[in-house]
């Protein structure tokens, strides 16, 4: 169940708990509302506090910026006026969202930080700027101790989000029961091609909302199973948001990697995943 808590003590939780940072890579805001809302996501639904997403600015407007804003502690930021406290901070002068119960690190990114402090730190690539399979692929998985990418894991595979789901529960089934974990996992589901989620839709058609909506609701399906692996040796602090969205046609754009709202616009959640009684 979930334990609501706007923003932790993020400095009590690192040391204690273990951390999954699960990004639905491309999902946009309002199509993450209108499924939450129309009963189509139970077990993201379950955990997020209230049953709603937060609305959240992205700190990139593609997958390569925005993670590399995200490692260094740059969070989504809540679509209102701020500052707005971070959970996790690279220390610098002049922060002006760096508070009390901010986890503050001195190394270039969160990642590195907690693996300074014991944490075993493993990545479960999606979209192909975690591929591994050049130069460019392999900056933000480089980061991890462990990282893994398949084909299976990509983003023309329909069944990618499962094959992701078991890399996972095969890191933390090899993984000593006293040593924490930090889990990066990039879900590619939602990112396009997606038009093969949807019954009936073809790919002479395309891709669509309609479509990017069946990939959350089969993200959604197999969630439960990272959820639960993830609390099966301890409590885990679970991050659950969109790195950015994608436009489908709005006022003329399509994709992302630009300024519009569908784009910069992002659900977020994070929530406690307690262990078993």
């Amino acid at each position: 169940m979930t334990t609501p808590d706007p923003r932790p003590d993020m400095t009590e939780v690192i040391g204690r708990d273990d951390v999954l940072l699960l990004t639905l890579d491309t999902l946009r805001y309002d199509v993450a509302v209108e499924a939450a809302a129309a009963g189509r996501l139970p077990n993201l639904a379950a955990h997020l506090p209230g049953g709603q997403w937060q609305r959240r600015h992205a700190p990139g407007s593609f997958t390569y910026a925005s993670h590399h804003a995200i490692f260094a502690g740059f969070l989504p930021t809540p679509a209102a006026p701020g500052p707005h406290p971070r959970l996790f901070a690279a220390r610098f002068a002049g922060s002006e969202t760096t508070a009390d119960g901010t986890f503050v690190f001195d190394e270039p990114d969160l990642v590195t930080a907690l693996a300074a402090r014991g944490y075993h730190t493993a990545c479960v690539g999606g979209v192909g700027f975690f591929n591994k399979q050049g130069a460019l692929g392999s900056v933000l998985p480089g980061l991890f101790a462990e990282s893994h990418w398949e084909k299976e894991f990509s983003v023309a595979s329909p069944t990618s989000f499962e094959a992701q789901v078991a890399c996972a529960e095969r890191i933390v089934s090899a993984l000593p029961e006293d040593r924490q974990l930090f889990l990066f996992v990039n879900a590619s589901a939602l990112h396009q091609p997606n038009w093969f989620h949807l019954p009936g839709a073809t790919r002479e058609a395309g891709d669509s909302r309609a479509t990017h909506a069946a990939a959350l609701e089969y993200i959604d399906r197999h969630v439960g199973r990272l959820f639960d692996v993830m609390r099966s040796r301890r409590r885990c602090f679970a991050i659950v948001c969109s790195d950015h969205g994608t436009a489908y046609g709005d006022d003329g754009y399509t994709g992302h990697r630009l300024g519009h709202e569908s784009v910069w616009t992002v659900p977020y959640g994070h929530f406690f995943l307690e262990p078993p009684a």
